[in-house]
């Protein structure tokens, strides 16, 4: 089985709000990450593709055991043998990428979430699996910054979650926990029709409030000796941090447009991040 890869995969990533956040590091550490992006886009673009789910999930099975190969150098693909190099020069924990897979395959199987303890898992292995991968490649002087790319892994999810709503609901996927909208009176219905009202508010305003506690919790775990290494990554929180106040702005009415951050604000967001951040920067 092939794996369709654009010659200019990594590229895409000036298309994302990671290309902001990586501007500002090392050219070593931003082709370290500009490989794991393409990486990861690739498993994301398997499970998005319009095929039968066996078939997406064949694609990404296969995916996996392309990175097994990689790790001998043997993949077919250069992508996953030069992913494999640079899992050996930053020694990053194989586990993070397996759980990732893992998180891939749970948007295969799984369509509904009943509890936010379920919505948790998977927030942890889309996101903060990937949030991990880069610590390493970061770089750290405390342990308790992979706690921060934990939390803030789980608070860039829960923000995506919320903006893409309704684009979700019609691929017939419902990420908000079935306990959540029991909790507000809020229907599959209600969802599947973008239905706009109070109920919907009010849920929405308790998982924005959720994420908020995401991004505090995370902070909290960053020491002022580890910012300088980890600008890429205040740089995104502040983005995504902005994009939650966005949609709290709306009134949380993401039906009727997609939210988003305009690049002008990413850049000014990004230069006054490495301002704050750049005379301790040693990296």
């Amino acid at each position: 089985m092939d794996i369709s890869i654009s010659p200019n995969i990594i590229d895409k990533n000036k298309k994302s709000n990671f290309y902001y956040s990586f501007l500002m590091l090392p050219k070593p550490k931003r082709e370290a990450i500009n490989v794991v992006y393409a990486w990861c886009r690739i498993a994301d673009d398997i499970v998005d593709e319009e095929e039968s789910t066996s078939t997406k999930f064949q694609r990404l099975v296969h995916w996996g055991k392309e990175f097994e190969l990689g790790l001998a150098g043997t993949s077919r693909y250069q992508l996953v043998n030069r992913l494999a190099q640079i899992i050996n020069r930053f020694n990053i924990p194989l586990n993070h990428f397996t759980e990732l897979i893992k998180g891939m395959e749970m948007d295969l199987v799984k369509t509904r979430y009943e509890t936010f303890r379920d919505l948790k898992e998977y927030c942890y292995r889309v996101a903060s699996t990937v949030g991990l991968i880069c610590t390493e490649i970061f770089g750290y002087k405390n342990e308790e910054a992979k706690e921060y790319s934990v939390n803030l892994g789980i608070a860039l999810q829960l923000t995506n979650i919320l903006r893409d709503v309704g684009t979700d609901a019609k691929k017939g996927r419902i990420y908000l926990p079935q306990e959540d909208m029991d909790r507000f009176g809020y229907s599959e219905e209600e969802l599947f029709a973008n239905k706009y009202n109070v109920k919907f508010q009010r849920m929405m305003k308790f998982e924005a409030e959720r994420a908020r506690s995401y991004f505090a919790e995370a902070i909290k775990h960053l020491s002022e000796e580890d910012k300088p290494l980890f600008i890429a990554a205040l740089i995104m929180q502040e983005i995504y941090f902005r994009l939650l106040q966005d949609i709290e702005n709306a009134e949380y009415n993401v039906f009727k447009n997609r939210i988003k951050v305009s690049n002008v604000k990413k850049l000014l967001i990004t230069f006054n991040v490495w301002r704050k951040n750049r005379s301790l920067n040693n990296a």
